[in-house]
């Protein structure tokens, strides 16, 4: 009985620390030195570009600098361990993709807990996909591209980044879920992807918009449908794959900012305000649309939620494609 009584109070002396050091917290100034912002990936792609423009903005916001530090390698595993491992301070953020769900999957062992070891702040950017295909195909709509692909099984090629890859996942749903046969032919990035569309080498991909988005403008290329559950902000014309005759499918890769688990809430709240405030500002939104790039906006409660669909989904696509761990 004392044994029991004596964790009890252990149990709420440690309670009442964690409450003062939040409240404590909440009346000091932060930040008082720079932020070092972890990007997994190397400059000039999405997450990179995103996390740039945001922490920018984030450092006029907050009057310290967030400084974006570019840590690639292993699909991102290799800059996520470093923040994992960082202080849950706030001087340590990271900016990543929904890849960091997929390598959970992908990868038999990466060395930090995924969803114990970060805690999601603000997911920032949508990255929807466009279903395209080569104007050699007869087809100009979603269930034209069905109709052909079911005529023709085993005949019709898709393009993607890769083995288990973002455009491969979002294919091979779309492949599941419309009960159609293609042939896959991975590449080794989303840019020749897009080379492989337009030279004809392959017929069909759902694409990230930014990286096709000439090719359509220009003709060489006909979008069809976007992967998400809403029309796109770049492509408004164009209609959903989910209200053109697959319901349900909704695959949106995203871009969203991350912290190191048991950083105090009042901080992770005020990062959180402060973002979406940056993303809320119809300037900003014009900075985005010129890179391709939609704003998103959500709670936390809302992230953290996506996040538990999104692994879910892609645990049932890696089943789907047979994609085994690295």
């Amino acid at each position: 009985m004392k044994h029991m009584l004596w964790r009890l109070a252990r149990y709420g002396l440690a309670a009442t620390a964690v409450f003062i050091a939040g409240s404590a917290f909440s009346q000091v100034p932060y930040p008082v030195k720079p932020v070092r912002v972890v990007v997994p990936f190397p400059a000039g792609g999405t997450n990179d570009i995103v996390g740039r423009l945001v922490m920018h903005e984030l450092s006029e916001a907050m009057g310290q600098q967030f400084v974006i530090d570019n840590r690639p390698g292993a699909s991102g595993i290799i800059g996520a361990d470093i923040v994992a491992k960082s202080p849950p301070d706030g001087y340590t953020l990271m900016v990543h993709s929904n890849s960091h769900l997929s390598n959970a999957l992908a990868y038999k062992k990466v060395p930090y807990d995924t969803f114990k070891d970060f805690e999601p702040v603000a997911i920032m950017a949508a990255q929807p996909g466009v279903l395209v295909v080569h104007p050699s195909l007869p087809v100009k709509s979603v269930k034209e591209f069905i109709a052909l692909a079911k005529a023709k099984p085993d005949q019709i090629t898709y393009a993607s980044n890769g083995e288990g890859g973002s455009l491969h996942v979002q294919m091979a749903l779309f492949v599941s879920m419309a009960n159609i046969r293609l042939i896959h032919v991975p590449y080794k990035g989303g840019a020749p992807v897009a080379t492989s569309l337009v030279s004809g080498e392959t017929q069909s991909s759902i694409s990230t918009i930014g990286i096709v988005l000439p090719h359509i403008k220009s003709g060489r290329l006909r979008a069809i449908a976007v992967s998400s559950a809403k029309r796109s902000l770049i492509l408004p014309d164009l209609p959903t794959i989910a209200a053109s005759g697959v319901p349900g499918y909704d695959m949106n890769p995203w871009t969203g900012a991350f912290i190191p688990a048991g950083a105090p809430r009042p901080l992770v709240d005020r990062l959180h305000t402060e973002i979406n405030k940056i993303l809320a500002r119809p300037d900003f939104v014009r900075q985005l649309a010129e890179q391709a790039i939609e704003p998103w906006m959500a709670t936390r409660e809302e992230f953290a939620a996506r996040i538990k669909t999104d692994y879910e989904k892609f645990t049932q696509v890696f089943k789907l494609i047979g994609a085994s761990a690295k």
